[in-house]
């Protein structure tokens, strides 16, 4: 009699910080991208408030924000039947398991992570261990749920690589405990730059009104916002060195739209900037006013976004406590039966 065997799908984990109002760069460069893999892999989405308090946080904002991280995940196309969504701090293992791995993490590892180095610069009254260790964390979510791929953007692909370390090491040490996860940069929107200051990136903290757009923005503040997009003294449509604000325009358009370089200078072809930061806004703002509507219906239902936070963290505490058990019987942990 023959029988047939279903692949095991492979793993998805990646999540998003409660700590400020997302940006079309969140969106662009995670949140809309992940919906592509729920029918193909497992995926675990989480809100990531254990690494927002590294730092401070006002606590009735973070507890919005939280379920507002989670409303926009849905609101944006995930389907809680068919992804694991979940708050980070409501499955004890991804901090049981950050010490474990600290214990693993070299002191050189951690010093070398450019965003530590731009974060203590950023907020130099408030360098404390957490800021300083969180990549290891950020492993420990990774590795927590044997992922096989970490959608991310392009400045998160050193933290991967710690993981990758990480996870290596331990495997020599103790054998084949965890997967070594691979990144994933999606071709477009990978890294979405700041309206006002093109060469840095598009944050969600910035203190500069103009800077970021972001996903709930209302239609008039988006064109506002595009219309004062800082650009060059040109008036070519078109990517080249040393036009960091149009090629990022250019980005934004192509990731909306999934039309190419080539064709977007086609399009705008003696039409100058303008008309250009004209359509750029009007296409953000069209893409966004659906996920707009279904965000304010989700936040008026905190019963039902609870319901999912619940289900999603039961689900994941499942799967996680597996590799936890593992670690500790590994690293010698005895454990009540």
């Amino acid at each position: 009699m023959e029988t047939s065997t279903t692949p095991q799908r492979k793993t998805i984990f990646s999540g998003v910080q409660p700590s400020g109002m997302l940006t079309i760069g969140n969106y662009l460069g995670s949140i809309k991208n992940w919906k592509a893999f729920e029918e193909t892999y497992d995926c675990l989405y989480c809100v990531v408030d254990l690494h927002a308090i590294t730092v401070r946080q006002d606590p009735a904002m973070l507890r919005r924000r939280t379920y507002e991280t989670l409303a926009l995940y849905i609101a944006s196309g995930l389907d809680p039947e068919k992804n694991t969504l979940f708050v980070q701090s409501h499955v004890p293992a991804h901090a049981e398991l950050s010490w474990v791995l600290n214990c693993y993490t070299m002191f050189g590892e951690l010093s070398r992570m450019t965003q530590f180095k731009d974060k203590s610069r950023k907020y130099a009254s408030n360098i404390n261990a957490g800021l300083f260790t969180y990549p290891v964390l950020m492993a420990s979510d990774i590795l927590l749920y044997q992922t096989d791929l970490v959608p991310v953007g392009i400045d998160q692909m050193q933290h991967i690589e710690l993981s990758r370390d990480i996870a290596g090491r331990f495997n020599q040490i103790y054998g084949d405990t965890f997967t070594v996860p691979e990144g994933f940069i999606p071709k477009a929107g990978a890294k979405i730059m700041s309206l006002a200051e093109p060469e840095k990136k598009m944050s969600k903290s910035d203190t500069n009104g103009n800077a970021s757009v972001y996903i709930l923005d209302s239609r008039d503040d988006i064109l506002r916002k595009f219309k004062r997009a800082v650009t060059d003294s040109d008036t070519v449509v078109c990517r080249a060195e040393g036009k960091d604000g149009i090629n990022n325009l250019m980005t934004i358009y192509s990731a909306f739209t999934g039309k190419s370089d080539a064709e977007i200078e086609k399009e705008f072809e003696g039409l100058g900037y303008g008309h250009f930061k004209i359509a750029v806004g009007e296409t953000v703002a069209d893409a966004l006013a659906p996920v707009r509507s279904e965000f304010d219906r989700l936040m008026a239902d905190k019963a039902y976004l609870e319901t999912v936070m619940k289900n999603g963290s039961a689900k994941a505490a499942y799967l996680a406590r597996k590799t936890l058990s593992k670690v500790y019987r590994k690293i010698g942990f005895t454990q009540p039966k």
